[in-house]
């Protein structure tokens, strides 16, 4: 009986590959979209937009020339999984001083929504020393003095706010432009857009530090609904880059080579009868993955590099650290890789713990990138990349200015609750303005009173320096042109020189 089903099964599935009336019978609804879509489309629906003829399935990381000249090439995003303080980092704010150890008003607690705080809190002043920088005079904590050298290289936005007050979702919003799973990166955008410079690597690289991944996994650098090819490639500072990059014992160079000969000979074939792009996509990956056993290594090596650069950044070959992740990104952008995304765990600053405290768990967190952050805008800028290569630091959402009580008792450590109002990211390169400092806090840190952005506005920002407009640049999808920025977002002029 199983059997015979079985074969009932197969001899369906070959008619509706090749019969018409199959064809016609199982699509009737396929047919009336196509023709409600030509309808749409002859009536101007959604306009002509930046991408119509931006996807090749056969070469799909090409490099291609975006529709107005961007001001950079290439991106940095350094993501700080956990959410730092801006009020231990960048947001100085003495009054909130004069506040510490006072109940908080309840003007500050009615209709809003925490994480962990539950009660009256206790109000917290800064954990860190602040003093002014630069000719721009930013201010920055002793927790980051290495950094404090560069503000007049950097473009602060002090006003930043979000809607998510949970990790994964508030990550999610950053780097796709939705809270909810099933949207694209901001760096498959980036790379289904431009392509990459150097075809015997990824355009999208991803290198994570911290022990362990962001809450939002593996999916905040997942390509969603555009072809899997411009998903994130996830690299190792140690041991080999790539897993299962080397060839197994005993298969030589041109036994691999001939093995993916047929591999992609039976796909030509699946594709000849199916017509399936992403089938071209999958040679192409295929491809590429066999160029990358010999380009990946010899880029994500980094003991060829000079000592002075080890000791600028402070790298440790052979482990796994933030440090050693900030010098690959470097050493990618220069060979050509279009998006690389770094992210370090462990920012979470709750006070339930000493390594979530704001007095050990964040210093030690800031010793740990302070160098490499700083080592890298150098680099670039002695390199001439810097202008090229747009780098941007920051959270998924910032700290509350009073302490955390967790279940209504104060938590043994300094520590702060997540907070959506108000927080940091800071830019520089790809055509950002040096030495500034756009957005304002209210006196104690709690919310933007100028210069307010949100995900959306930041997303809109690294396109418009890619050479994109965020509200143009789309991919169809269920019917729709889909967008990074959905139908929010706008460019945050003030800090484009």
């Amino acid at each position: 009986m199983n059997a015979h089903r079985l074969v009932k099964e197969a001899q369906e599935t070959e008619l509706r590959a090749f019969t018409r009336r199959h064809f016609l019978k199982e699509s009737a609804m396929g047919l009336g979209a196509v023709a409600m879509g030509a309808l749409l489309g002859s009536c101007g629906l959604g306009g002509k937009t930046n991408n119509d003829i931006l996807y090749d399935p056969v070469h799909p990381l090409l490099p291609k020339a975006p529709p107005f000249l961007g001001k950079a090439k290439s991106v940095i995003y350094l993501h700080m999984a956990g959410a730092p303080s801006q009020l231990e980092l960048f947001d100085y704010k003495p009054e909130l001083m004069k506040m510490d150890g006072q109940d908080c008003p309840q003007s500050l607690l009615a209709g809003k929504k925490f994480a962990f705080i539950t009660g009256v809190p206790k109000m917290l002043g800064p954990q860190a020393k602040f003093a002014q920088h630069g000719q721009s005079r930013a201010w920055v904590s002793d927790n980051l003095p290495h950094f404090s050298t560069m503000v007049d290289d950097v473009s602060f936005l002090k006003a930043v706010s979000t809607d998510q007050f949970n990790h994964a979702p508030a990550q999610l919003l950053i780097h796709t432009g939705s809270p909810r799973l099933g949207r694209p990166s901001m760096g498959s955008w980036a790379t289904y857009g431009l392509g990459t410079e150097n075809q015997n690597l990824p355009g999208f690289v991803v290198l994570t530090s911290g022990g362990s991944f962001p809450d939002a996994g593996k999916s905040i650098w997942g390509s969603g609904f555009l072809p899997s090819v411009y998903q994130g490639v996830q690299c190792r500072s140690e041991g080999d880059p790539v897993l299962f990059i080397k060839d197994p014992h005993g298969m030589s160079r041109d036994l691999r080579k001939a093995s993916i000969d047929a591999i992609n000979a039976s796909n030509e074939q699946e594709y000849a009868a199916y017509n399936d792009p992403e089938i071209l996509s999958r040679i192409s990956q295929y491809e590429m993955a066999y160029r990358m056993q010999i380009s990946a290594p010899e880029v994500m090596n980094i003991n060829d590099e000079p000592e002075y650069i080890h000791e600028m950044y402070g790298t440790q070959p052979g482990k796994s650290c933030f440090a050693n992740n900030v010098l690959l990104a470097r050493k990618l952008v220069e060979k050509g890789v279009r998006y690389v995304q770094l992210f370090d765990w462990g920012w979470d600053a709750h006070g339930d713990g000493p390594n979530n405290s704001l007095n050990i768990g964040l210093k030690n967190k800031c010793r740990s990138i302070d160098k490499p952050i700083t080592a890298l805008l150098l680099d670039l800028k002695q390199r001439g990349l810097l202008e090229e290569t747009l780098v941007v630091w920051g959270g998924e959402f910032g700290r509350t200015p009073m302490m955390e009580n967790r279940n209504g008792v104060q938590n043994p450590y300094n520590g702060r609750d997540h907070h959506t109002d108000a927080f940091t990211i800071w830019m520089a390169g790809g055509g950002i303005k040096k030495g500034f400092t756009h957005g304002e806090t209210d006196e104690i840190g709690y919310s933007g009173i100028s210069g307010k952005v949100d995900a959306f506005d930041i997303q809109a920002t690294i396109l418009n320096q890619l050479g994109f407009d965020h509200e143009k640049f789309t991919y169809p999808f269920q019917g729709r042109p889909f967008r990074l920025t959905d139908v929010a977002g706008k460019v945050i002029h003030d800090v484009i020189a």
